[in-house]
């Protein structure tokens, strides 16, 4: 599997984008979309990913942007995998290396309490609840999480 960084308008990540909308519309009743502007990753210290199977079909995608206010933190946002595509692992790797060589110390995102999949992924992975930020201060349906990035990991 190949990830790489992409433009957010590119036409296999409108698709996927589009799998992600549905697929949180399903579970959360909010597709999510109304939180993301493909500008915000296209500026200094953002990266858009897109994943690729061995045939280069899309499997997945993810953007870090810097968290607003926080010079040293940044957000992972549209964070999708395939089902059965084994791309969310490699992803969310390659958007912590992503962030790492742009000099953040750590990684954060929010998603819905109720999506149990996702958290439940994040937490696999090293991530703890964290401060919440801007819009998610106060919301119970949110949950935010972050993880220290180490140094050359």
């Amino acid at each position: 599997m190949q990830v790489a960084p992409i433009d957010p308008d590119d036409p296999d990540v409108r698709l996927l984008i589009s799998e992600l909308d549905a697929a949180l519309a399903a579970v959360t009743g909010d597709s999510g979309a109304s939180s993301f502007d493909a500008n915000d990753v296209r500026g200094p210290r953002a990266v858009f990913l897109v994943a690729r199977a061995e045939d280069g079909a899309p499997a997945g995608c993810g953007a870090l942007r810097p968290l607003e206010g926080e010079a040293d933190v940044g957000e992972i946002k549209r964070m999708y995998a395939r089902p059965g595509s084994g791309a969310g692992k490699r992803l969310l790797a390659a958007l912590e290396a992503q962030a790492r060589d742009l000099g953040y110390r750590e990684v954060r995102l929010s998603t819905r309490r109720i999506n149990a999949r996702a958290v439940d992924f994040y937490r696999r992975h090293g991530y703890l609840e964290a401060p919440a930020w801007g819009k998610y201060v106060g919301s119970a349906v949110s949950v935010c999480l972050g993880k220290p990035l180490s140094p050359g990991a």
